[in-house]
């Protein structure tokens, strides 16, 4: 071997150590729990939701201190939709107010929670059916931000972001959310959020303030949804096109439902579920979340 190349290869070889060194550090700083980390779907509904004191923000808010204190949270949000998956793997993702026509003080809002580039590396090595990109430029958008703001007010836990890839079929997701599951077992809550009902171009605007005002297709896919997941039937849930029209209005576009398929891929069906925040906002969105475990 050449003196140079020999030299490339020491080096390479020394900073993969490091890297290794720090990666079991990460590790042992998370030791496995005699007890699972729950995982939550959350359909986080409008950014005002973000600031506003609502039934939906009370039960976010109260959930943070129900659960065991995660070591860090890993949110797949709606929002961040990828050819490809990534992982934010920077010290502090930016917060990002990907939206508009809101009130000014929604946007002046910044969470400045921490990152992890060793949580986001060590997630990258988990997973084998797909190739996952360290991302530096993204952050914590409203699908995350909103949510955890009220669970974690203080913004002293970890917080990292896995993107939705969107050339994939549900079936990738299930499959690859599997793969995360050790992340549960090192006390990493996991936080699918979207909304399993979303239909923008159907709202009632004029009714977004009446209680639980569901459209009757909305109201029926909703329940169906929830026998489904209550049964385990995960297959169907993947095929949702074979649902029925009302799936079809439910899910036009399927970014605010995919979150809900790696919730599912994470449980391993001996876990109670259960239902919260369970309504209906302007005729053809759901808030209806749900708790595994």
């Amino acid at each position: 071997m050449e003196r140079k190349q020999f030299i490339k290869t020491a080096i390479t070889g020394v900073i993969g150590m490091t890297t290794f060194s720090a990666f079991r550090q990460f590790t042992d700083s998370l030791p496995r729990e005699q007890q699972l980390m729950p995982v939550l779907f959350i359909g986080h509904g409008s950014p005002m939701n973000g600031i506003e004191d609502t039934e939906f923000s009370r039960r976010w808010a109260q959930m943070g201190k129900d659960l065991p204190v995660p070591k860090a949270v890993l949110v797949v949000s709606a929002h961040w939709y990828t050819p490809g998956t990534r992982i934010t793997a920077m010290d502090f993702p930016q917060t990002i107010h990907d939206f508009g026509g809101f009130p000014k003080e929604l946007f002046d809002v910044q969470y400045p929670a921490p990152g992890s580039p060793i949580l986001a590396r060590e997630t990258a090595d988990l997973v084998h059916s797909a190739q996952i990109e360290l991302d530096h430029d993204w952050g914590l958008d409203h699908g995350a931000w909103t949510v955890i703001r009220h669970m974690y007010p203080q913004a002293d836990i970890p917080v990292l972001q896995l993107s939705i890839d969107y050339t994939k079929g549900p079936k990738y997701h299930y499959e690859l959310a599997k793969e995360l599951y050790e992340l549960r077992r090192r006390g990493v809550l996991i936080i699918g959020s979207g909304n399993m009902v979303h239909n923008l171009r159907m709202v009632a605007w004029s009714r977004l303030n009446d209680d639980n005002y569901g459209y009757d297709w909305a109201l029926d896919i909703n329940d169906k949804f929830k026998r489904l997941i209550q049964n385990g039937d995960h297959n169907a849930l993947m095929n949702f096109q074979n649902l029925g029209k009302e799936a079809l209005l439910a899910i036009p576009t399927p970014e605010h439902y995919l979150p809900l398929i790696y919730t599912l891929g994470l449980n391993n069906g001996k876990e109670d579920i259960s239902f919260f925040n369970d309504k209906a906002v302007g005729g053809s969105l759901t808030m209806t979340s749900v708790k595994f475990g």
